[in-house]
């Protein structure tokens, strides 16, 4: 499939916290999807394919409010957080084979105003991983992903000498970038490392700067033919790989006999393969960054560095702009808005049109994306300009 799928159309909403939206889960996501399609200058009824992300709605709910009368493509990715990600491979196949023409991938809710992740997780057993949360987690004290995640962060700390400052580095400049960025959550609050390191523990290694936000918002993006895409509104940007994996067992961390293999130490080899480059190719990153560690990881499983080097990696300037692999270049869920990882790729989208303003990374031609699910489910992309 390589460079034979395209994204021809991306779309957002506001990012939220305060009041919160004012809008359902449903009403986000329409608004996001109908920029999308607008801004690959389609109509809503050329649409023909639908990846909702579950449980937030239905294809057929999308469907009946957009207008889309020749539904032909419905289904659903179940990895979580790795679903955006995942869904473009799923897209891309769709659009290839000719079981669709046109594909519309779009998620977000209201993650701030809306229920939390603890609550949903204790009262929705059939979330992936959720049973094996409600029957052996909660009852210990493990009740939130900071504690879930933090497992692995800290057996990392051992294993390897990774520090609270190196982690630090990650969410300082995940807030660097997002001060270039008007969308973002977070801009106009600055952060130093000392203002990281006074911040207080949540779940130990965990301090509260190394945990992602709590928003409103959704996004949305088109997927068709590099065929179709010429004709359309904005350039192209091309998959030139795709991959998604799960760890084992994908529903609990701590039997393990590798905690740090996740779905992406599979999934990484794969795409990069698929495309015909190496992680050395990329000039840009974009790093579902749940939680600092996440980064850390998935920066070492993608294959940008060996694992236990993530430390040294990210430190030295060489994940900010103008940085050798600038990472998170909106901010990411760190510091532009948790929208389930959906935002990385309209962001890498713009990077790759060079509409990305003042945080434009300079001749950006090949970046990388990634998606984390549940309990380490992974997913990448590979995208070139």
């Amino acid at each position: 499939m390589k460079d034979q799928a395209c994204i021809v159309g991306i779309g957002e909403t506001a990012y939220t916290r305060g009041k919160g939206s004012g809008m359902t889960n449903l009403g986000l996501q329409l608004q996001a999807a109908g920029r999308a399609i607008a801004d690959a200058g389609l109509q809503n009824n050329q649409i023909d394919g639908i990846m909702p992300f579950a449980p937030l709605g239905t294809a057929e709910e999308f469907a009946a409010n957009l207008g889309v009368d020749n539904l032909r493509f419905a289904t659903t990715v179940h990895m979580g957080g790795a679903t955006p990600v995942a869904s473009l491979q799923v897209a891309a196949m769709a659009v290839t084979t000719g079981a669709a023409t046109r594909v519309l991938i779009l998620g977000g809710w209201n993650g701030y105003s809306g229920p939390r992740t603890r609550q949903v997780v204790a009262e929705a057993s059939t979330l992936p991983g959720g049973g094996i949360a409600r029957d052996y987690y909660l009852p210990h004290g493990l009740t939130a992903p900071p504690q879930w995640y933090a497992l692995m962060a800290r057996r990392h700390m051992h294993e390897f000498g990774t520090t609270h400052e190196q982690l630090g580095t990650i969410a300082v400049t995940m807030r660097n970038h997002a001060q270039l960025n008007p969308q973002a959550v977070m801009c106009g609050k600055p952060m130093t490392l000392e203002d990281y390191l006074k911040s207080p523990f949540i779940a130990d290694p965990y301090r509260l700067f190394d945990c992602c936000l709590e928003t409103d918002g959704a996004a949305a993006y088109v997927v068709t033919s590099a065929e179709r895409a010429r004709d359309l509104k904005h350039r192209p940007v091309y998959m030139m790989g795709a991959a998604a994996g799960q760890p084992y067992p994908a529903d609990e961390i701590t039997t393990r006999k590798d905690i740090f293999r996740t779905g992406l130490t599979i999934a990484a080899p794969r795409a990069f393969a698929m495309a015909g480059i190496t992680p050395k190719d990329a000039d840009f990153a974009e790093i579902y960054d749940c939680f600092t560690f996440e980064v850390l990881q998935q920066i070492e499983e993608t294959g940008f560095c060996k694992r236990g080097e993530g430390g040294p990696f990210v430190t030295g300037g060489r994940i900010e702009l103008g940085g050798e692999l600038p990472i998170n270049t909106h901010g990411g869920l760190l510091s532009e808005a948790h929208t389930l990882g959906i935002n990385h790729l309209v962001e890498a989208v713009r990077q790759l049109r060079h509409d990305a303003g003042p945080r434009q990374v300079k001749d950006a031609e090949i970046g990388v994306v990634t998606g984390w699910g549940d309990f380490g489910d992974g997913s990448i992309a590979i995208l070139r300009r």
